[in-house]
């Protein structure tokens, strides 16, 4: 065996060696996010119960009073899961608006073929004891549809709607995102 083989496999040997000294003294560092603690103390799935989730204010009947409704159904199955929530300790206030834009239109008829839904949130977490603000944020949502033609008025209107279901999905999901990395860090 060559020396220059034996000090390239020494050089190797002490690299890992350095590798997993410093996984085993950042080994006790890592927690995963969503971990019981054996402490007592409540986890993130407990904090996140403590969130109630008013109805979103929004005239009756009207279809930003249904993506509302999918938004706080969205959230709460995130939030809660299965379960119900439990003693509220902060709400959740969102207000949103929706848009929606025509993104290709066909030159022959002038109409529409593919367009986009957006909703735009805001949402402000208080805190019930003290009535105070706790954490705000904004977050938006676009997704697009293709319309199949202009003969067929019920696709049209079937895929706005799963556009919009969409939508409200993603909404959901970066709210809780938001919420898990606020409870997570220690408050």
């Amino acid at each position: 065996m060559s020396l220059a083989s034996s000090a390239g496999r020494f050089r190797i040997a002490a690299r890992l060696i350095a590798v997993a000294g410093l996984a085993a003294l950042t080994a006790g560092c890592f927690q995963p996010m969503y971990a019981e603690h054996t402490d007592g103390t409540p986890g993130l799935r407990e904090k996140l119960m403590t969130v109630d989730l008013p109805p979103v204010d929004k005239p009756n009947a009207s279809p930003e009073a249904r993506i509302g409704v999918d938004i706080r159904n969205a959230l709460a199955f995130k939030l809660y899961g299965t379960a119900t929530g439990t003693a509220p300790v902060y709400k959740l206030v969102m207000k949103f608006q929706t848009s929606r834009s025509s993104l290709i239109i066909d030159p022959r008829t002038g109409l529409p073929t593919s367009e986009n839904v957006g909703i735009d949130v805001q949402y402000n977490l208080v805190e019930l004891a003290s009535n105070k603000s706790v954490m705000t944020g904004t977050t938006f949502a676009r997704t697009s549809y293709d319309i199949p033609g202009s003969y067929q008025r019920f696709a049209r209107q079937r895929a706005f709607r799963d556009a919009e279901d969409r939508a409200a999905e993603q909404i959901a999901e970066n709210i809780k995102t938001r919420l898990a990395s606020y409870f997570s860090a220690g408050i």
